[in-house]
């Protein structure tokens, strides 16, 4: 009878990859996955701490697997992440959660096959919390769930220190991966028939400080000469970051899709210096003016914050009205969340709840407006969609364009993997649908 485990995941991309890289570890020990969590062997929490609502759910999980824990000694909890690298964190999930087996943090995710084998050994818990980031794993072997997706970290950590932020506290200072390693990994997925490539990072485009041999342009250029149709993405990029030679490699690539997530989190540059994003709103509408020099088809996505400290009426509307000169293809929208051990969360003038609520309403309904627009566009014209899965409750394949418009159709055939031609007779919100052609 096989082993079974079970991942839960929190939080970005980041994260989703990582699982796929316990899963990896994981199933080198001889477990085969399942989707419940009754019937695991062995389950894993692979959490976030960026909002507090990601952290309490966290917390209110791993509490409900304190029965099965009861039913079934035998059975491993382990919980790993970002949540328990924050400082006193793994201490406090022991105290409350004392019937998980395992606590490790960030910086020694690749250690869990040795956690592992160690608690099948003896019954005391292990608490495993490496203060300083190590040298980047290169012979990490990710289980992938996301075919035709596939995720590449190409660099860890962040430098920014933005006011509001855990990650570089979490995560460790900015470590890239050589490019040789990148290029060898990219190649090895598009010769398994990956079809779309999305580089990670904290900050794309810091690559190459701390370790890498190459700008993160000439990275990009580099992936883009791989043999084979595939698409290229990568995020997250800051805007203080971000150059015109970017833009140029990406206009001169067709593998290198034209969408750019480039997190602005406020229009007012009150707040920009408060949140320590080292760019004006001036210094960001230039950008966007350089990328639409070059690829004036090119849509951009962002992250906003409302409700940071002290805030006022002024600084809010200064948001909008960014928004507004932008015109975002969408966004996401948050909250502030105010996380210990940031510089934020000592900040006076913490904003009422009731004031966020309202701002983050009238914001929402200003994103979702252009969203629609957006997608309007698409009606009666064809598009290209990757098809990434089928929804069998609509009886509809699905996929995204290269502007990350997610498209459904039907088909007599499956074309899951497959490049997809479709017309679109109707858009709602996000979501394009079509017909094959």
């Amino acid at each position: 009878m096989s082993k079974l485990f079970h991942i839960v995941t929190y939080g970005c991309q980041m994260n989703v990859h990582e699982s796929e890289k316990i899963a990896g570890i994981l199933h080198e020990l001889g477990y085969e996955s399942c989707d419940e969590i009754e019937s695991a062997d062995i389950v894993v929490f692979n959490t976030c701490c960026i909002r507090e609502n990601a952290e309490n759910h966290a917390y209110g999980n791993i509490g409900m697997l304190k029965k099965l824990k009861a039913e079934n000694r035998d059975k491993i909890i382990a919980v790993g992440g970002c949540l328990p690298q924050q400082m006193n964190k793994a201490e406090n999930l022991h105290e409350k959660f004392p019937y998980v087996d395992i606590i490790f943090g960030t910086h020694n995710l690749n250690k869990l096959k040795d956690y592992i084998i160690e608690k099948q050994k003896r019954k005391k818990p292990i608490i495993q919390i490496e203060e300083k980031e190590g040298d980047i794993c290169e012979d990490e072997k990710p289980l992938r769930t996301s075919y035709p997706n596939a995720w590449v970290n190409i660099m860890y950590g962040c430098n920014n220190f933005c006011s509001y932020c855990i990650v570089p506290y979490v995560r460790g200072r900015e470590r890239s991966r050589k490019s040789q390693n990148i290029l060898s990994e990219v190649k090895s997925l598009v010769a398994d028939g990956y079809k779309e490539i999305t580089l990670l990072g904290q900050n794309v485009n810091s690559y190459g400080n701390g370790g890498g041999d190459v700008s993160f342009p000439r990275l990009l250029k580099q992936i883009s000469e791989i043999d084979g149709k595939f698409r290229i993405r990568f995020m997250t990029s800051h805007p203080k970051d971000f150059s015109e030679e970017l833009a140029k490699v990406m206009s001169e690539s067709d593998k290198i899709c034209h969408l750019l997530h480039l997190p602005v989190q406020s229009g007012s540059d009150r707040i920009l210096q408060a949140m320590n994003r080292r760019y004006t709103s001036s210094d960001y509408l230039k950008k966007v003016d350089i990328l639409k020099k070059y690829i004036p088809d090119c849509e951009i996505t962002t992250d906003l914050i409302v409700g940071f400290p002290g805030e006022t009426e002024e600084d809010f509307q200064a948001t909008l009205d960014l928004v507004k000169k932008v015109d975002f293809s969408s966004a996401f929208t948050f909250v502030y969340s105010r996380r210990e051990g940031t510089k934020a969360a000592t900040m006076p003038d913490q904003i009422p709840e009731d004031v966020s609520k309202r701002r983050i309403m009238e914001l929402v309904d200003l994103v979702n407006a252009q969203t629609r627009v957006h997608s309007a566009k698409y009606v009666g014209k064809t598009t290209e969609i990757l098809c990434e899965d089928y929804d069998s409750k609509r009886g509809l394949y699905l996929g995204r364009n290269e502007y990350g418009r997610m498209g459904y159709f039907t088909s007599d055939t499956d074309e899951r993997g497959n490049f997809v031609d479709i017309k679109i007779n109707q858009a709602n919100g996000v979501s394009l649908y079509g017909d094959k052609v």
